[in-house]
C-alpha cells in the first residue's frame, strides 16, 4: 500500500478507571437529565435506575447516587415534556412503556407491545434500547428476554403518547439505539446482531420514515451496541466485545475510538464535552481480572465535542395516570 493509499490514523482516546463503580450487570440506557445536571442510567438485569447528582466531582460520592429498585427490567429512560423529572419520567419495561413515579417508585403501563399485535403480552419478550423522536415518539425495540434461547422475535415499536403502539420493523434480534442526525432528517438504528447500523430518510414535518440502508457495517467481533449523536454529526458508538467505543462521522467513516478497560461497552451519553459510557458485567473465564473487576461500571472521557440535546416525551393527557 503506498503512502497515498495508507488509512489514516483514528483519533485515538483511552479510559484506564471507572468514574462509578456499581458493579451493573447490565448497565445500559445512560441519560443526561439537563433540569437537575444528573445522569440517569439501568441495570438491565438488576432491575434498577441509577442517577448521578454528583456530575461536576471527579469522583461521585456514592451518598449523592439514587438507585431505584423496580420489579421489572428497565431497559431505558426519558423525560415527559412538560413534566419535572424529578417527579416523573417514562421508562422502557418488561411489557411496554411506562410512567415512573420516581417520588414513589411506582410504575404505571401507558402502552403495552401488545397493543400493536393483538393479543396477550408475549413473555418470551421484554424490552430494550430505543429514543424519543423530534415528534415527541416514543421508538423502542423488543428482544428476547434474558435467560431464554435468542431468537429473532423482536420488533421495533413506536408509541405516539397514546395507549396503542405501531410495529415498524419485524424481525429483529437484539434492535439497540435509535438517533436523529443534527438536521433531524436522518434517522439512525443499530441492529446489533446484524453488526449493521442503518440510516433511514426522517421527514421533519410529518415523522414519516423511509428508504432503509446500510449506513455502517461493524467489521470485528463485537456487536455495535448504544450510541449518542453529536453537534457535527458523527456517531459515538459502543462495541460490546470489544472494550471500545467507535467515532463515525456522517458520511459513516471510522475515524476515531475510545478504548476501555473492560470488553461489554453497552451505551454512550454526552454531559457537556465529557462521553458517559456504560458496561455490563463479564464472567470470571470471559476475561482477565482487570477486565472482569471494572465490569459494570461507569465511565468517563472528555472528546471535545458537545451532544445533540434528547426530545422529549409528549404524553397524551388521556393516558397520563395523573391526569
Amino acid at each position: 500500500m503506498s503512502a497515498a493509499e495508507a488509512k489514516p490514523e483514528l483519533q485515538q482516546w483511552r479510559v484506564t478507571e471507572p468514574y462509578l463503580h456499581l458493579h451493573c450487570g447490565l448497565g445500559e440506557g445512560p441519560y443526561y437529565e439537563a433540569a437537575t445536571h444528573s445522569l440517569r442510567f439501568v441495570d438491565i438485569k438488576k432491575k434498577r435506575v441509577h442517577v448521578v447528582h454528583d456530575l461536576d466531582s471527579a469522583k461521585p460520592d456514592l451518598a449523592a447516587v439514587e438507585t431505584i429498585q423496580l420489579d421489572t427490567p428497565v431497559t431505558v429512560t426519558a423525560d415527559i415534556d412538560g413534566v419535572d423529572p424529578r417527579d416523573r419520567i417514562v421508562i422502557g419495561a418488561k411489557y411496554g412503556i411506562a410512567v415512573l413515579d420516581r417520588r414513589t417508585g411506582h410504575y404505571e403501563y401507558v402502552a403495552r407491545f401488545s397493543s400493536a399485535v393483538g393479543g396477550p403480552d408475549d413473555e418470551r419478550l421484554r424490552s430494550n434500547d430505543g429514543a424519543v423522536d423530534p415528534h415527541g415518539r416514543f421508538w423502542l425495540g423488543t428482544m428476547t428476554d434474558i435467560g431464554l434461547d435468542l431468537q429473532p422475535e423482536g420488533s421495533v415499536f413506536l408509541f405516539d403518547g397514546t395507549r396503542t403502539a405501531r410495529s415498524m420493523r419485524h424481525p429483529v434480534t437484539i434492535p439497540n439505539s435509535v438517533g436523529w442526525s443534527p438536521d433531524g432528517q436522518t434517522l439512525y438504528f443499530t441492529h446489533s446482531t446484524e453488526r449493521i447500523i442503518f440510516a433511514f430518510d426522517y421527514d421533519p414535518s410529518t415523522g414519516d420514515v423511509s428508504r432503509e440502508r446500510p449506513f455502517y457495517v461493524h467489521d470485528g467481533p463485537g456487536e455495535p451496541d448504544g450510541f449518542r449523536v453529536d453537534v457535527d454529526g458523527n456517531l459515538w458508538q459502543a462495541v460490546y466485545g470489544e472494550s471500545r467505543v467507535l467515532k463515525i462521522t456522517p458520511a459513516g467513516k471510522l475515524v476515531g475510538e475510545i478504548r476501555l478497560p473492560t470488553k461489554n461497552v453497552t451505551c454512550t451519553q454526552f454531559v457537556g464535552t465529557e462521553l458517559f459510557i456504560t458496561t455490563a458485567g463479564m464472567e470470571d473465564s470471559e476475561g482477565t481480572s482487570e477486565e472482569v473487576e471494572l465490569s459494570g461500571a461507569l465511565f468517563r472521557v472528555d472528546v471535545g465535542v458537545t451532544g445533540l440535546d434528547p426530545f422529549l416525551f409528549k404524553l397524551s393527557e388521556a393516558v397520563d395516570p395523573e391526569s
